[in-house]
């Protein structure tokens, strides 16, 4: 039978780490708007700049892998 204890722990830690890892990510989203010396939103959006995509992919990319490591230890 399933330990309905260690379920409920493994799901509320699950919850929290998700929500953890978000506000890092959101965090560090802005950080990032910050840093680059243009608007972002409009690079994307207005210009359809593909090279501006292509950094904000990559450090999407990198930091759900920092944030994945780091929550599997």
């Amino acid at each position: 039978m399933v330990n309905l204890d260690a379920l409920i722990r493994g799901a509320v830690a699950s919850l929290l780490f998700s929500v953890i890892g978000i506000l890092v990510f959101v965090a560090g989203f802005f950080v990032v708007r910050k840093l680059l010396p243009f608007d972002v939103h409009k690079e994307l959006e207005v210009d359809q700049n593909t090279a501006v995509g292509l950094v904000v992919a990559s450090f999407i990319l990198g930091l759900a892998f920092i944030v994945g490591m780091s929550i599997h230890g």
